[in-house]
């Protein structure tokens, strides 16, 4: 199998172990008082890793819950669950994520979406969609203006979700605070004008795919200040260069 095929094959796998314990009664393992893993967090990245080490067993992987295993230029990095909290409250808001890494570079990925049946996936030159077999672009739009906005900045935040959300703001577009990096393929898929995030974006096993669907659709891709990706804070993801460039007159007038 191709790289992207041996991606989409571990989301797929993901995807079907969310969807099978989705709504059932699962265990909690706290890492935090805001946060946790389920065991379908773990069961999932389990299956996932299965499917990578048996067709690529010389690459490493990076999971969310279980860690590091194996070493070279290759990396998976496996977020099972991104979206844990919904999954736990029967909220239908979560996804898999999946990307392999050759050095600094994004080569494939996948995002599935467990319950809708979707894999959003790119191999660096286009990105597609996935539905019942039959794959078709992602084309990024600005016409819903909506922008969702990352629910879970750390407190000494550049930027926090709530300074975006005022009356300004929403006279230009319609803000969403997110939980998933969902909402970034959202965006590769013209479904949201724009994502924002003030997270640690590098390496990332929860960003990392959604930025590379946005990049390989086409959408313009920087840091809070527009400058190139990874090199200051955060992320923004617009659908078209209007877009971003209204963010950005925003988010200066309001960077702390």
């Amino acid at each position: 199998m191709d790289d992207i095929e041996v991606a989409i094959a571990a989301a797929e796998a993901g995807a079907a172990v969310i969807r099978g314990m989705y709504g059932t009664a699962v265990g909690r393992h706290d890492k935090s008082p805001t946060d946790f893993a389920t065991d379908a967090d773990l069961a999932a990245e389990k299956a996932i890793g299965e499917v990578i080490r048996a067709a690529r067993p010389d690459d490493a992987v990076v999971g969310e819950e279980f860690g590091a295993s194996g070493q070279g230029d290759r990396t998976w990095l496996i977020d099972p669950l991104c979206g844990t909290l919904n999954f736990a409250a029967q909220t239908p808001l979560f996804s898999v994520n999946i990307a392999l890494r050759s050095g600094a570079e994004t080569v494939v990925a996948a995002v599935a979406d467990p319950l809708a049946g979707e894999i959003f996936w790119t191999a660096g030159t286009m990105a597609a969609l996935r539905r019942d077999g039959i794959d078709s672009q992602l084309v990024p739009s600005a016409t819903s203006r909506l922008v969702d906005v990352d629910a879970d900045a750390p407190r000494d935040a550049v930027l926090l979700p709530a300074d975006l959300i005022d009356r300004d703001f929403r006279d230009v577009f319609a803000p969403r605070i997110s939980s998933t990096t969902l909402t970034l393929a959202w965006t590769a898929a013209g479904r949201r004008a724009a994502y924002v995030s003030n997270g640690i974006l590098r390496d990332s096993v929860h960003f990392t795919p959604g930025i590379a669907l946005c990049q390989a659709a086409g959408c313009i891709v920087t840091d809070l200040r527009g400058a190139p990706l990874h090199t200051g804070p955060g992320l923004v993801a617009a659908a078209d260069p209007a877009t971003h460039q209204q963010l950005l007159e925003f988010i200066a007038r309001r960077l702390v």
